[in-house]
């Protein structure tokens, strides 16, 4: 049994030590995906230790103080993803529709033709502006009912599972579609227009994970990421990223992500909202994201019920301030950051001048 139980745990600690590096093989970024998993494991491994084990014995201290060890560390980057942490982004009462602004972000899942269940969704929850990633032209007309409530659109129909829509109900200037890293893998950016006339500069984002069957390194989706923060991170304009960045809320990535660009993640505090993956209870981790400006509070954040894909809808409503508030407080970035992000993006031969910024000429 002892045998039994030290395998288990080197595979914990394994699973545990491999993300500490940087190399950006997708064995070792997907390491970062299954924390709480891992931390579940762990907690199982503890309690069997102690129930089967001498508790006294040398060899059994050293298997469950690694375990523990293990336990702390996964806690450590989870534990932001609930409601036992301070809250990043500040809950709103105000209730005036013209300063309110909520978008619905939808993985559809290409193959997935159930597209009766997101219009569904859209007329009941009545999004302003609805992102769907993975579209293809088969959903882009099937969406098309939508477009008299939501007249403003920018489409990229695609068949390789990295299409997107954008529809709104508000007004869309300046929209561009670009292909940031990879050549087959879009971006939409655009200023959007709110009820008070004031303009968001937004930027919807799918880059591709790092896989065995897509791209064996996180390298591209890094540097997608990075480019986009070190662009917004320059703005003093309100400024929302959201899509399916294909990592999760507590890598060191996308904590990169944040500290670079500045912005704020709603969920902090509040919830994982895991979006992904949506067959599997046992395997879901928070995929679709959206982060923002400090002009921002947030009215409400949930999870939509299923519509046939593997992923779960996000909508997430939020609040704009004309004036910034200095009280909510983020990720700031040190030097070893800055550093890394750069190489990041010289590995690829990108810029954060590559990134669109719609509303900065106005």
């Amino acid at each position: 049994m002892l045998s039994v139980l030290i395998i288990c745990t080197t595979i914990i600690v394994l699973a545990t030590l491999l993300p500490l590096s940087r190399h950006p093989h997708w064995v070792i970024r997907g390491m970062d995906f299954p924390r709480l998993q891992i931390a579940i494991v762990a907690v199982v491994l503890l309690v069997v230790d102690a129930v089967l084990l001498d508790i006294q014995s040398i060899s059994t201290l050293a298997v469950m103080g690694a375990t523990l060890l293990c336990l702390i560390w996964q806690l450590w980057w989870i534990l932001p993803y609930t409601v036992l942490w301070p809250k990043e982004v500040k809950s709103s009462s105000d209730i005036h529709p013209e300063r309110q602004l909520s978008i619905l972000t939808s993985n559809v899942l290409t193959p997935n033709r159930n597209a009766d269940a997101l219009i569904q969704l859209v007329r009941k929850y009545k999004p302003d502006v609805l992102v769907t990633l993975e579209s293809d032209q088969w959903w882009e007309d099937k969406l098309s009912v939508l477009e008299a409530e939501m007249p403003y659109s920018v489409k990229c129909p695609l068949d390789n599972l990295y299409g997107m829509h954008v529809f709104s109900r508000l007004p869309l200037e300046e929209d561009e579609i670009c292909y940031l890293v990879e050549k087959d893998v879009p971006s939409i950016h655009a200023s959007l227009v709110l009820r008070t006339g004031d303009k968001v500069r937004v930027h919807f984002i799918h880059p591709a994970p790092p896989s065995p069957s897509e791209n064996p390194e996180s390298a591209e989706r890094d540097a997608e990421l990075v480019i986009v923060a070190r662009s917004v991170a320059e703005s003093d304009q309100p400024v929302i990223v959201t899509g399916d960045l294909n990592d999760v809320a507590w890598s060191a990535t996308t904590r990169l992500f944040l500290k670079i660009s500045g912005l704020l993640d709603p969920r902090v505090g509040r919830g994982m909202y895991n979006t992904f993956h949506a067959s599997y209870f046992f395997l879901r981790w928070p995929l679709d994201h959206l982060f923002h400006s400090q002009h921002f509070t947030l009215r409400s954040i949930q999870r939509l019920p299923s519509i046939g894909s593997d992923h779960f809808a996000l909508l997430t409503r939020v609040l704009f301030s004309p004036v910034q508030d200095k009280n909510q407080q983020g990720l700031t970035p040190n030097i070893t950051d800055n550093e890394w992000s750069k190489d990041i993006t010289q590995e690829q031969d990108v810029s954060k001048h590559d990134v669109p910024r719609p509303g900065e000429s106005n």
